[in-house]
C-alpha cells in the first residue's frame, strides 16, 4: 500500500508538466506568456488542480517511519494545496481582480501562491535527501546507490529554487520559470518513484534474489 501511495506521487510530480502544457496548449491563448509557468495554466486548463490537489491529499494521508516523516509529508500536503487556492498573478488580467477559493486580489494571492510553492518544494527536498536516506540497519549496495539517487534529487532541488530565486532578481525571460518547474518536478517524481519501488533493478529484493542466484550457480 505503501509503496502504491509513494508512485502516485511520483508518478503525479512528473505527468503534472505535460499535462498543465498539452491541456493549456489546446486551449484558447490569452497572451504568449501562456506556457510561462505550469501555475498559469491554472487560468487555461483543470490539469494543475486536478493534478496537485490528489498529490497534496496523498501526502496528507501518508503514514511515514516516524513524526518527523509524518510531518514533512503533511506539511506538504497542505502548502501543496495552498498553491493551488492562492492562483498566481499573470499579465492578462488586473492584479485586483479576486481569483482563487478565498477570492483574494490576485496580486495578494500571488505572494501567497510563491510562498506556498517555495515551502512545498523545500520541505519535498528535505524529505528526499534527509528522510528517504535513512536506514534501520546495514546498508546494502542497492541501498547505498538509492541514497545517492536521494541526495541528488533532494539538494538538485534546493539548487534549483536558488536558480529560480535568482532569476528573479535578475529578471530573466518568464519561461525561464517554466524550465525551473520542469525539473524541480521531475526531481520530485523521480525521487518518489524510487522510493516506491518503481525500478526493480534498484531494489533490494532483486540484490537478494542476484545473490541467492549466484549462490545456487556455485553450488
Amino acid at each position: 500500500m505503501y509503496m502504491r501511495i509513494r508512485n502516485i506521487c511520483g508518478f503525479l510530480g512528473v505527468i503534472l508538466p505535460w499535462l498543465a502544457l498539452f491541456s493549456a496548449g489546446i486551449a484558447d491563448h490569452p497572451s504568449e506568456e501562456w506556457w510561462w509557468s505550469i501555475s498559469a495554466t491554472y487560468y487555461q486548463s483543470p490539469a494543475l488542480v486536478g493534478v496537485l490537489v490528489p498529490a497534496s491529499i496523498v501526502l496528507l494521508l501518508y503514514i511515514g517511519y516516524d513524526w518527523r516523516d509524518n510531518l514533512v509529508t503533511s506539511l506538504s500536503g497542505v502548502f501543496g494545496l495552498g498553491i493551488v487556492l492562492f492562483p498566481c498573478n499573470v499579465s492578462w488580467i488586473d492584479p485586483n481582480t479576486l481569483v482563487g477559493f478565498f477570492q483574494v486580489p490576485a496580486h495578494i494571492s500571488n505572494y501567497m501562491h510563491s510562498a506556498c510553492a517555495a515551502i512545498f518544494f523545500m520541505l519535498i527536498a528535505y524529505n528526499s535527501a534527509f528522510l528517504f536516506t535513512q536506514s534501520g540497519g546495514n546498508m546494502t549496495d542497492r541501498k547505498v546507490i538509492r541514497n545517492r539517487i536521494y541526495k541528488i534529487c533532494g539538494f538538485g532541488m534546493i539548487f534549483f529554487e536558488a536558480v529560480f530565486g535568482l532569476l528573479i532578481i535578475l529578471k530573466a525571460p518568464g519561461y525561464f520559470t517554466m524550465i525551473v518547474e520542469i525539473i524541480l518536478l521531475h526531481l520530485f517524481g523521480f525521487s518518489w518513484l524510487v522510493k516506491g519501488e518503481a525500478f526493480p533493478f534498484l531494489n533490494d529484493k532483486e540484490e537478494l534474489e542476484d545473490q541467492v542466484g549466484k549462490l545456487k550457480s556455485i553450488d
